[in-house]
């Protein structure tokens, strides 16, 4: 018996060779043939060949299709010169029925079966483990002598015919130093599944615990090592189990076929490609993925929604990048509340300002656009004027149906966990992102101040404590977006708010956001979190990372987006709706922006205060 020096510089055919004479003491092909591309193997009979070709091509992130053999045809010259499937792995394993009968080293008392079976060869992450180790990145189960971590994920794939099951991940311990190199070592690489779908917390694929891998070993994570997750090839041992084919055949987890084809270094070349990692929550951990162009436009569009039109010194809130992370935490959102009010005009009926509803109503319009589950939140007193409110924008055709409408009083000390939790459960919740837009926000005396510093507490419901519950409940993430530092979820730039606004010291929200979002006026950053999602739902890189590598791009649905965003004429028919409902002005005044080169605000503040 070989033992494994060595076989890691060993030229693939001359591996297959040994493996096809049953030299090596190993368990599986994790380091051999550095730099060439290995392939996982699933054989099935013909009658299945052609739905499952086409499983291959709805999933690609754990299948990418290699080869597909002719029936009977034991080898595979586009990826090498002299293999035969039969005998080329390290190990099989034979399937009757969906069961899994037992593990054999050849297939060659089963070659008349074979003349009436297709083989396919996928693409294996081991393929990509050189790239990652160039890149500076260890590869902790080639370190630690052992086979790949791989896991059973709740991710259904997109099915075909007999074909469903869901996604199987490989998991590499990655120092976090590290995650944004190895999404760049992997990105192009996509015949060996490409970047990762997932990093971070296990449980946010269904994975309940690490060191019981599905298939393969327990992998150890360092300290400091983030848990990162790349599609997997095992997907199509899954597919073969629920599909109950008579009979089939496919690689033994971590056994792969090892082609004579090397990884190319590939080079990304425009910012398009390039893949950027942030990090959108701590708990439970989670990292998104963004290419480099799109996060350049939603920066681009946090510095132009910056402006200070009242020169009231907002620019020392800033907080760099807010509303990026914002909006990638809203992109793998499942459903969003969001709250808006804030009763400046407290000495009128109603006392709302229209600084807030538009920039809501413009978040409801880009969710439901894409799908998602939203609601808004308010005071109880404003009620009917809200309903009023989003039932013209339906027939404005603002929104595209009417959203939710709800209150929160306090009843007893867990009312907002029962708000927000089916049942009160914090492992239920409802919502998985609260959204405050230009809405009253608590100080530190547990007052609510106008900027002038007049509490008008009476008429402000406590909203706030479902943005305090939210703190406490893994999974749910808060936005707040203001523009003078008294608005709920700037409590996290207080600080700034006392020392640089006027009557900060007073004034200043006490209640933090996850992210704060500041504009020259709120709207403005409502305005920019549609545009924002538009763009995230527009980068492939992105959509990509949310569909987990699997089923098909969301970008036939790009107009269909486009046409939800904000635009002058919608806005034009908006505040005139607040006006005819007696809302006055605040300090509403709209802002030159473009998104992919399209104008969706290019009116002048002047303009608007005529309008109202």
């Amino acid at each position: 018996m070989l033992l494994t020096g060595g076989l890691k510089s060993l030229l693939p055919h001359v591996l297959r060779r040994i493996i096809r004479c049953n030299r090596l003491s190993i368990s599986n092909t994790s380091g051999m043939a550095e730099g060439y591309k290995q392939a996982n193997v699933v054989i099935l009979p013909k009658s299945l060949a052609d739905d499952f070709e086409k499983f291959c091509h709805a999933n690609d992130g754990p299948l990418p299709l290699l080869y597909r053999s002719k029936p009977g045809d034991w080898k595979c010259p586009s990826l090498s010169s002299d293999s035969d499937i039969r005998t080329d792995c390290l190990q099989y394993r034979i399937y009757k029925h969906g069961a899994c009968t037992g593990s054999l080293k050849s297939l060659k008392e089963y070659s008349e079966q074979l003349k009436d079976m297709v083989t396919f060869y996928l693409g294996c992450s081991f393929s990509f483990e050189k790239a990652v180790q160039n890149a500076g990145i260890p590869v902790r189960n080639v370190e630690q002598k052992c086979n790949v971590s791989m896991y059973k994920t709740a991710v259904p794939c997109y099915s075909i015919s007999t074909f469903c099951c869901n996604l199987v991940v490989t998991m590499r311990p990655i120092p976090e130093s590290k995650l944004e190199a190895a999404v760049l070592a992997t990105s192009e690489l996509k015949e060996a599944h490409g970047a990762p779908i997932h990093i971070g917390d296990p449980g946010l694929l269904g994975i309940q615990d690490l060191s019981k891998p599905d298939y393969g070993d327990p992998v150890h994570l360092h300290p400091g090592d983030i848990p990162v997750f790349w599609a997997c090839g095992v997907t199509g041992v899954e597919a073969v189990i629920n599909c109950r084919a008579p009979l089939a055949f496919t690689h033994s987890p971590g056994c792969m076929f090892i082609t004579d084809l090397k990884n190319d270094h590939v080079t990304v070349r425009s910012s398009k490609e390039v893949p950027q990692v942030h990090c959108v929550s701590q708990d439970p951990l989670h990292y998104s993925i963004v290419s480099a162009e799109a996060a350049q436009k939603i920066k681009n569009l946090e510095t132009l929604i910056g402006i200070d039109p009242g020169h009231r010194g907002i620019i020392h809130l800033h907080r760099q990048d807010e509303l990026l992370k914002a909006c990638l935490s809203v992109s793998h959102a499942r459903s969003v509340l969001i709250t808006t009010g804030f009763p400046t005009h407290f000495t009128y009926e109603p006392p709302e300002e229209n600084d807030g509803p538009p920039g809501a109503l413009a978040i409801v319009a880009i969710l439901q656009a894409l799908e998602k589950e939203v609601a808004i939140v308010t005071d109880q007193r404003a009620m009917n004027l809200n309903k009023k409110i989003i039932e013209e924008a339906v027939q404005l055709g603002i929104l595209k149906r009417p959203v939710p409408l709800l209150s929160y009083q306090r009843e007893s000390a867990d009312s907002a966990l029962m708000f927000l939790c089916e049942n009160g459960n914090p492992g239920r919740p409802r919502f998985d992102h609260l959204i405050a837009i230009e809405r009253a926000g608590m100080a530190a005396d547990g007052n609510y101040y106008n900027a002038r510093k007049v509490n008008i507490k009476h008429l402000v419901d406590p909203i706030d404590e479902l943005f305090l519950a939210a703190q406490t409940i893994p999974g749910v993430t808060t936005t707040g977006v203001g523009d003078g530092g008294n608005e709920l979820g700037m409590g996290k730039v207080k600080d700034a708010v006392k020392k640089h606004i006027k009557n900060g010291d007073v004034i200043a929200c006490d209640v933090e956001a996850d992210f704060t979002i500041v504009a020259g006026v709120s709207n403005w950053g409502g305005y920019a979190i549609a545009c924002a999602l538009y763009i995230l739902s527009s980068c492939e890189v992105h959509d990509r990372y949310l569909r987990k590598g699997v089923g098909f791009p969301q970008l036939s649905k790009k107009m269909v987006w486009l046409s939800a965003l904000p635009s002058v004429t919608k806005e034009e028919k908006l505040l005139k709706t607040l006006v005819q409902h007696g809302v006055r002005s605040g300090k509403t005044a709209s802002l030159e922006m473009e998104v992919d080169g399209l104008p969706f605000y290019n009116t002048h503040s002047l303009m608007i205060e005529k309008l109202l």
